[in-house]
Parts: structure tokens; C-alpha cells; sequence
């Protein structure tokens, strides 16, 4: 037998083995394109969700705003017919532990003078005790007066829900004319709405 055959043999062997590992090494290269693409595809498509869920919903719809009357976080009672012949905003959160929640209150104090100027009555609404919100109110040097809800007035509004708890309000603006109706309703996912911008909003519809 010649000397050269096991050469010969294992050429044979490589040149049989040789298409075959091309053919598993694109596989494995396709296998890990398409593993990337699967992956930037779920990354689209929870951006997408996340843009979607995120984005504001607003309503024009005009009703009677339901009379409510609330404790304070300042010991005061406060029923909106006490605020009758002047605009009122009503701002419904999530309340104690939303930091987004509070940041907003603290913003839209610091801009009190431009609220001021259109006489608009801000009234933040949450359903907490006194004591689980104010550490959060004291936190952000907040001074403006809570409303405590037990969740009956959040449901008259029709807030419940629109946040990351079902019992709870989401970040929810209401805009209420002198003569007691609803003017505006705005739900801001996002957790956040910019002062100037909500001046915007409340502007237009008592323009209007």
C-alpha cells in the first residue's frame, strides 16, 4: 500500500468535511443575525408600546363637574362650589411615592403667579391619608394644600385607572369654568406636562 495513502484518505476526508463546515458557519452567522434582528425587532416594539401608552389624551367634552367636598392636607375643608365664578384646576395624581407626581405640584407652584394671573384655583387631588402625602409634599417643598380623596370623587372624574394602578388616578389635569363646567380634560402618561405648556392648554379653553 502506498505510503501517501492516508494523506490521500484525510484530503478526501477534508475536502468532504470543508463544504460542510461553510455551510454550518453561515448557519451559525445567519442564526446570530437572526437573533439580533428578533432582538432589535422586541426593542422596536416595546419602544413603540412605550411611545404609544405614553402619549397625552386630551377631551374637549363639556358636562356639569360634579360638586365634591374634600378635606385639606392643611386641616381646611374644600368644596368646589366655594370656588364658584372662578376657574378651577383640578390636578389628579398618583400620590404618595410618585416623585413625578410631586415634582409636577412643586413646578406648577413655582409658576403660581402666572396661575395667579388668570385666577385660576389649583387644587391637587390624591387619595392618601395627611400623613402618607406630606412627607412627599415636605420633601419638594410643596406648600399648596392636598385634597384627601377616598377615591369617590377620582371616580366621578373618571381618573381611576389611567395610571400604573388600577385604583388609583393617573396624572390627570380637569379644567372647570366660573359656572361650574368642565371645560378640558388632559391625561399625561408621561407623568409630566410642563407648566408653561398646561397655561397653554387652560388659555385656549377659557378663550374659547
Amino acid at each position: 500500500m502506498s505510503s501517501t495513502s492516508p494523506r490521500r484518505r484525510e484530503a478526501q476526508r477534508q475536502a468532504i468535511l470543508a463544504p460542510l463546515r461553510a455551510k454550518a458557519a453561515r448557519n451559525r452567522r445567519l442564526g446570530t443575525i437572526s437573533l439580533w434582528v428578533g432582538v432589535l425587532l422586541l426593542v422596536a416594539a416595546f419602544t413603540t408600546a412605550a411611545l404609544v401608552t405614553s402619549r397625552p389624551t386630551n377631551s374637549d367634552d363639556r358636562r356639569a363637574a360634579p360638586d365634591f367636598t374634600l378635606p385639606t392636607t392643611a386641616g381646611t375643608t374644600v368644596s368646589l362650589s366655594d370656588f364658584r365664578g372662578r376657574p378651577v384646576l383640578l390636578y389628579f395624581n398618583e400620590g404618595a411615592g410618585c416623585d413625578a407626581c410631586t415634582a409636577q405640584l412643586a413646578a406648577i407652584e413655582q409658576n403660581r403667579a402666572a396661575f395667579d394671573a388668570l385666577d385660576v384655583a389649583i387644587l391637587p387631588i390624591v387619595m392618601n391619608s395627611r400623613e402618607q402625602i406630606q412627607a412627599d409634599l415636605d420633601r419638594f417643598d410643596v406648600t399648596t394644600p392636598v385634597l384627601l380623596d377616598d377615591g369617590t370623587v377620582s371616580k366621578a372624574y373618571d381618573t381611576l385607572g389611567k395610571g400604573m394602578h388600577a385604583g388609583l388616578p393617573g396624572h390627570s389635569f380637569i379644567l372647570i369654568d366660573g359656572k361650574g363646567t368642565q371645560l378640558w380634560y388632559g391625561e399625561y402618561p408621561s407623568m409630566w406636562l410642563d407648566p408653561a405648556d398646561l397655561l397653554k392648554e387652560i388659555t385656549s379653553r377659557l378663550e374659547a
